[in-house]
């Protein structure tokens, strides 16, 4: 049973729905307790169940949902409660200590993202297996919660399907043409695509900064942002507009709501970026790209900083200069690096390590 705030998108859901795949073709019963969202009937459609539960909700009115967690491990008799997320783990936790111990289910975290240490976050590290999507996650977690027994901790990078994200593909030429039938402002120029949902810390408005100052240097570049025009982001996406239009590039700038098509955006992209402001645990889309063959562009931190590192290091600047940040924009763009495969982590070894954590679990000593 996996517990997270929402079904809406994001790498923590797409892991989500991907464990729960894994569970359903390994013969398992998989369930998943959110708020829902859209990304619930595709869950659905690959055997995993769904329980409605608002358990990522910051309201006293939540703890309601201690009760609620108990009658569902009651009722269905999980053998792993697997916590995605603070609210929800606290929530999951607190359920399993109602009951006796002899009948609580393994409880499993995985930490998806670089939080604030403290006694709300440290819930994250009480899972009997802590999982962390990257080396730059478990280094967080030794720097801020150094009891942390290291023999409790697993590395399980976040994966792609290596079929779905071959290097050289490239979706078909009518896809193409309705990308920019529906965004007119992306003919024409070469293409810089942040991928990334509506909000500030993805770094939207250093892309929008990037692209004029790209296009200052003769350069004739068009930028999507791809997923940020969200529902109730849109004061947001105003806010960004608003700058573009300060910058004179309003009209090489297009804006789409999440779609399921981001592949093709990045296979036909120039450059890809990833310039979240906070560095963050790990970064699904660089290796996405990369394994496309996309060349990268991103802080030199965080995750997004380790990959990069580790398979290309010309797409690594520093956050804090944004000189340095054009400079390596030109540079892609004007003489474009010639790619190589890469060999990054895949969508298979991420649910086999993770179903293996689990076998570990209810096949060791009570």
């Amino acid at each position: 049973m996996q517990l997270l705030p929402a079904l809406q998108s994001g790498g923590v859901e797409q892991s989500t729905l991907e464990i729960s795949a894994a569970l359903v073709r390994e013969g398992h019963e998989s369930w998943t307790v959110s708020a829902g969202g859209r990304l619930v009937p595709r869950l659905e459609q690959e055997g995993g169940r769904h329980l409605q539960h608002d358990i990522g909700r910051k309201s006293l009115l939540t703890l309601g949902h201690v009760a609620t967690l108990r009658q569902l491990y009651l009722s269905v008799r999980p053998d792993i409660v697997h916590a995605r997320s603070r609210l929800p783990a606290w929530l999951g936790w607190l359920a399993l200590r109602t009951l006796p111990r002899k009948h609580r289910p393994h409880f499993v975290t995985t930490v998806h993202g670089l939080n604030s240490p403290g006694r709300y976050s440290a819930i994250m590290t009480g899972g009997e297996r802590v999982i962390c999507v990257s080396e730059t996650v478990r280094t967080h977690l030794h720097r801020h919660y150094p009891r942390l027994d290291e023999r409790r901790i697993a590395v399980v990078p976040r994966g792609i399907d290596p079929e779905r994200f071959a290097f050289g593909w490239q979706p078909e030429a009518s896809w193409r043409e309705a990308l920019l039938r529906d965004c007119p402002q992306l003919r024409g120029g070469r293409l810089l695509t942040l991928p990334a949902r509506g909000t500030r810390l993805k770094g939207h408005a250093h892309a929008i900064r990037l692209l004029a100052a790209v296009r200052a240097q003769d350069i004739d570049a068009r930028l999507l942002l791809l997923g940020v025009d969200e529902q109730g982001r849109e004061h947001y996406l105003g806010e960004l507009r608003e700058l573009a239009r300060s910058l004179g590039v309003n009209d090489f700038l297009a804006t789409t709501p999440p779609r399921p098509d981001a592949r093709e955006a990045m296979a036909i992209s120039d450059v890809v970026l990833q310039l979240s402001i906070k560095p963050e645990a790990f970064g699904r889309t660089v290796i996405e790209a990369l394994s496309l063959g996309t060349p990268v562009l991103g802080f030199d931190h965080g995750g997004v900083g380790e990959l990069l590192a580790r398979h290309f290091v010309a797409g690594a600047a520093p956050q804090d200069d944004p000189h340095a940040l054009a400079e390596r924009a030109v540079a892609l763009l004007g003489q474009p690096p010639v790619m190589q495969p890469v060999d990054v982590p895949t969508l298979s070894a991420m649910q086999a390590d993770t179903l293996r954590i689990y076998r570990e679990l209810c096949e060791a000593a009570p």
